[in-house]
């Protein structure tokens, strides 16, 4: 059973019986089918269906020449509704399972970011190898275990204008760093240690989080979880309409990236509120919108 499946209102999953009986509803009734024939002897099946407004269960597998249904894996996934990068993404098979990750370097970041990838269907279609950038639009989503609301930072108009300045000039620099341009890296290396003594001295007076007022993280041993500080610009309350455990989608801004997040009524400390920001350990995805070449 997948852990994050309480993350969508599913808390009360426990037993192999269970689970099995969730499984034979999607396949019994989808909202979703898609198939492609990977050969004579394998067509590669994804069942999806929705139990909460955008947040549903995946079921992946094959059918064999008989016409027998094998599944390989499910997972719970949310749906991004905000686009969050359009940076080329690098897609790579899973070696666990028939999965995939896709993987992006956003400037905003300055990391390479990885995710688990929802539409594998769609980018078997392209007939591409893995390892391959390609243009897409990437909409962004997580799921959370558990979560805490923390109190905004307040900035007048003035603040934010300079908070935009310096993140646009940044985001110039990484760029031209990544080109090779040395005078870009020395730049970026004055800025770094000059932000280093500033959160140095203030850091001795004010609170962590009035000091870090977002912030994304690679988190453990896998590498598409991240412990991430989001700003909340949005946010609502939904059902399951199969459990009818209440779900929390927050989206958030997190290092001027719009993230859409799922977390369990019950596993958030704390009321959201636009202004707010939610900090916790998230399982990312990702849904991408592949442009033809």
């Amino acid at each position: 059973m997948h852990r994050f499946l309480r993350s969508i209102g599913f808390s009360h999953i426990n037993s192999r019986q269970d689970m099995d009986q969730l499984l034979g509803i999607i396949m019994n009734d989808p909202d979703q089918v898609k198939k492609i024939a990977l050969s004579k002897k394998r067509i590669y099946t994804e069942f999806r269906k929705e139990f909460a407004t955008h947040a549903g269960i995946v079921v992946r597998g094959e059918y064999d020449e008989k016409g027998f249904f094998h599944i390989e894996h499910h997972f719970p996934y949310l749906k991004g509704t905000l686009l969050s990068t359009g940076s080329d993404i690098t897609v790579n098979k899973r070696v666990d399972t028939d999965a995939f990750t896709g993987m992006c370097d956003d400037i905003r970041l300055g990391i390479s970011m990885i995710f688990y990838l929802q539409n594998a269907v769609d980018y078997l279609m392209l007939e591409c190898n893995d390892n391959t950038p390609r243009k897409a639009r990437t909409y962004l989503s997580g799921l959370a275990l558990e979560g805490t609301i923390l109190l905004g930072v307040e900035n007048d108009e003035d603040t934010r204008r300079r908070k935009s300045h310096r993140t646009h000039k940044r985001n110039q620099l990484i760029a031209k760093a990544k080109s090779g341009d040395q005078d870009a890296l020395d730049s970026l290396t004055i800025d770094e240690i000059d932000l280093s003594a500033q959160i140095n001295r203030r850091i001795r007076t004010e609170d962590l989080y009035s000091v870090v007022e977002t912030s994304f993280i690679p988190y453990g041993s896998e590498s598409d979880n991240y412990q991430i500080l989001g700003t909340i610009i949005n946010w609502s309350c939904v059902e399951n309409n199969y459990t009818g455990e209440k779900i929390y989608q927050l989206v958030l801004c997190c290092n001027d990236i719009v993230i859409t997040i799922g977390i369990n009524k019950s596993s958030l400390t704390g009321e959201p509120m636009i202004g707010r920001r939610f900090k916790g350990v998230i399982w990312m995805q990702g849904n991408v919108d592949f442009q033809r070449l």
